[in-house]
């Protein structure tokens, strides 16, 4: 992805969660010039990587294949004292894919919190992690569901849904872009994902421009503790 298509993204993203309701703390908008002046009172937003995240899955096309989200709150899995939950807020646009997945750990919420609907296809895992062809059942708003395998399930806003471990998911946005929460357990990029298809996590970027921020994998290119 190119740094300024990044750059334009989180502006949009911006103003989309503001003119919704949903305003993000103030580290959100530190640039790399603020994040250069920081001590070590931050750390923990640099350990638990909240902030920006924008990934096309290695696609090169973000409005295909890609997602934006930002980390709001984070644990750690290797200490028992921190956070033991996790939260994210996403814009998801129309027909914009989140590709097949499913976590080792982690069970989360997905959330509509307005905008368009969220469309949401689901299988079991089978033993040898291809799609299960079993009847997969979910908690839709605490309402026990159960759909065929491959079915997808829709969420208008204020509709959520549980996700367990091992179960599969992928997702998009259909009538306009989707203001999308994610409240879960400690959440682990680096070891709790599991791609049907393997895929790079974080986008290969090419530096056209400066960023306006980093992004939550960039900090230590800035910040010096």
């Amino acid at each position: 992805m190119k740094r300024s298509e990044i750059n334009a993204l989180i502006r949009q993203a911006d103003a989309f969660f503001a003119a919704h309701g949903f305003h993000l703390p103030p580290f959100a908008h530190w640039t790399p010039v603020d994040w250069r002046s920081q001590g070590a009172e931050v750390a923990e937003i640099v350990d638990r990587k909240l902030g920006w995240d924008v990934t096309d899955f290695g696609s090169h096309d973000f409005s295909r294949i890609g997602l934006l989200l930002f980390t709001l709150r984070n644990g750690r899995v290797d200490d028992p004292r921190s956070k033991p939950y996790a939260e994210k807020i996403m814009r998801v646009e129309v027909d914009q894919v989140t590709p097949m997945h499913y976590h080792w750990h982690k069970t989360e919420d997905i959330i509509n919190r307005g905008g368009g609907r969220l469309v949401i296809q689901l299988y079991n895992a089978a033993e040898d992690d291809r799609l299960a062809d079993t009847d997969v059942t979910v908690s839709v708003d605490g309402v026990r569901r159960t759909v065929k395998a491959g079915e997808c399930v829709t969420l208008d806003p204020g509709e959520s849904i549980t996700l367990t471990p091992r179960l599969y998911h992928k997702f998009w946005g259909a009538g306009g872009p989707v203001l999308v929460g994610e409240v879960s357990a400690v959440n682990d990029d680096e070891t709790d994902n599991r791609f049907y298809e393997a895929l790079p996590r974080f986008a290969a970027i090419d530096e056209d421009e400066a960023p306006i921020y980093p992004l939550c994998n960039e900090y230590l290119r800035y910040y010096r503790s």
